[in-house]
């Protein structure tokens, strides 16, 4: 019996989608915790732990769980003198000589690369708006970036901010922070972002078109100017950036810097430094120039520098370093105040039983689907047909998900419940054109049931595309996973259906 081309290939995609799924249970034979944060002003992070990094032991003792990690760190900190602390990954060995806990967050190692949606893992979301007025894109670019630093500057994780637009056009942000209470993400979002550049204790400007007239962003004025081996084996990069202060911020820097006397140490600048803070929170502090020293220039240059193991490490600190300062000068600009239109939280427990209550009523849904075919056509070959094509449309959807690493959700999980139907349609349509009057052969009444299913995906796609947008973009996982579905089921797994329906009934 000759297999046909469709059918190989629906056979080597699902086989690759699985592989894409299931590649972290390939790679990570071992057990350990997984470093899902590490501060950048920590010990750890001068050491070489990275996000990513899997942990398998600590001081020689086993870490095969978070329970196994939070054990041994109770047991150790907090210390009355520093110890050595040895963290062994998968791949190298870090020695630490602390006394206090590493500055990390751990969480346990996935064993497939399916990610979760805050419905299912839990947490907060919020649905922000301008209160006064309709954002432009431009200004929710701004709002996006300014609370992104915002929400990094008080040291939250698992954190997603994205823009939104309904049907009308109407911008807006949604804002997930799994493991939060609603409280927590409306307070956070009340604050307003204020920044202050303060010499001592005195604010010589502040964030805003009041201050700060101009943040260069890229070309001459902003960029990475040098790259080398620093002290430790560590690599430097610096960067630098322009920004434009008004004449009354101008005129109120030089009266500060007037006072200031050269730094003993280093005469090439002041003895005090720019402190900038957001939110009263220190964020850097920057070296003045001596040149700067009573001068009412408008025209000053920030700069700064990020630090890796390699070279390419150190260049994406230092861009991320430089775009968090420019971000940061630019967090007073924004003329508007935020109001939240929606606000959910989401328990944990409540996404599990979900999920075990969907795979159950899935799995029934398909056996009654592969009971009825039985009942109608007679044949425990097409049940078995049908029930197989429906679980590999799934493991697509799936597989596509992970690779894309998008969150499969509520909707997401509704669109792969759609697809399934539209699916199961598809293949009652091939099933009943097959079993049609006899005059025509078996291959021309397929190719009109391939004919009718295409032009049915074409109307759904078509029919999905509003939804895309509606609900501020809340439904977006929907639409994205029934596309998907239907687009797997026409081009690969449809056509492979009619193949062994082919098969089937030549027997």
């Amino acid at each position: 019996m000759k297999i046909s081309w469709k059918i190989w290939i629906l056979i080597i995609t699902v086989l690759s989608l699985l592989l894409v799924i299931f590649s972290p249970l390939i790679s990570n034979f071992s057990s350990g915790v997984e470093i899902s944060f590490v501060s950048k002003n920590s010990t750890a992070f001068e050491q070489g732990l990275r996000q990513d990094q899997i942990i398998t032991h600590i001081n020689s003792k086993p870490v095969a769980s978070l329970e196994d990690y939070q054990e041994i760190i109770n047991s150790n900190f907090p210390s009355n003198e520093k110890q050595k602390f040895t963290i062994t990954t998968k791949d190298n060995e870090f020695i630490l000589w602390t006394d206090k806990a590493p500055e990390i967050n751990v969480r346990k190692v996935e064993k497939i690369r399916i990610k979760t949606g805050l419905d299912l893992s839990g947490g907060a979301r919020a649905l922000v708006v301008a209160e006064d007025k309709e954002l432009t894109s431009q200004e929710l670019n701004d709002l996006i970036d300014v609370t992104n630093e915002r929400l990094n500057v008080y040291g939250l994780k698992d954190v997603i901010v994205r823009r939104q637009s309904d049907l009308f056009g109407k911008n807006s942000m949604l804002i997930e922070i799994a493991g939060s209470t609603p409280k927590e993400l409306e307070s956070l979002i009340a604050k307003q972002g204020k920044f202050e550049a303060k010499i001592g204790n005195e604010t010589a400007f502040v964030g805003g078109n009041k201050d700060i007239t101009y943040v260069a962003r890229t070309g001459e004025q902003a960029g990475i100017y040098n790259c080398g081996k620093a002290q430790r084996e560590n690599y430097v990069c610096s960067f630098r950036f322009a920004i434009t202060l008004s004449p009354e911020a101008a005129e109120r820097h030089a009266g500060i810097t007037e006072k200031l006397t050269i730094n003993p140490e280093n005469p090439e600048y002041l003895s005090k430094k720019l402190d900038l803070y957001l939110d009263d929170e220190l964020t850097d502090s920057l070296l003045i120039g001596k040149g700067l020293r009573g001068s009412k220039t408008t025209q000053i240059q920030i700069s700064g520098s990020g630090t890796g193991l390699t070279k390419q490490e150190a260049f994406e600190d230092a861009t991320l370093n430089m775009k968090k300062l420019q971000t940061v000068l630019k967090t007073g600009s924004l003329p508007f105040k935020l109001k939240i239109e929606k606000l959910d939280t989401i328990s944990p427990s409540l996404g599990k039983k979900f999920i075990n209550s969907i795979l159950f009523a899935g799995l029934v849904a398909i056996l009654a689907v592969g009971t009825i075919v039985f009942l109608r056509y007679r044949k425990i070959k097409l049940s078995i047909a049908v029930l197989l094509t429906s679980l590999c449309e799934v493991l697509i959807i799936l597989g596509i998900s992970s690779l894309f690493k998008t969150n499969l959700d509520l909707p997401a999980i509704a669109g792969i419940i759609a697809a399934i139907g539209t699916g199961v349609d598809s293949q009652i349509i091939i099933l009943d054109e097959s079993q049609m009057s006899q005059a025509f052969s078996l291959i021309q009444r397929i190719k009109n049931a391939l004919f009718i299913i295409l032009g049915t995906y074409i109307t759904t796609v078509f029919a999905l595309m509003p939804l895309f947008w509606a609900g501020g973009g809340l439904l977006k996982g929907f639409v994205i996973t029934t596309i998907i579905g239907a687009s797997a089921g026409v081009f690969i797994t449809r056509p492979a259906f009619a193949e062994i329906v082919k098969l089937i009934l030549k027997d």
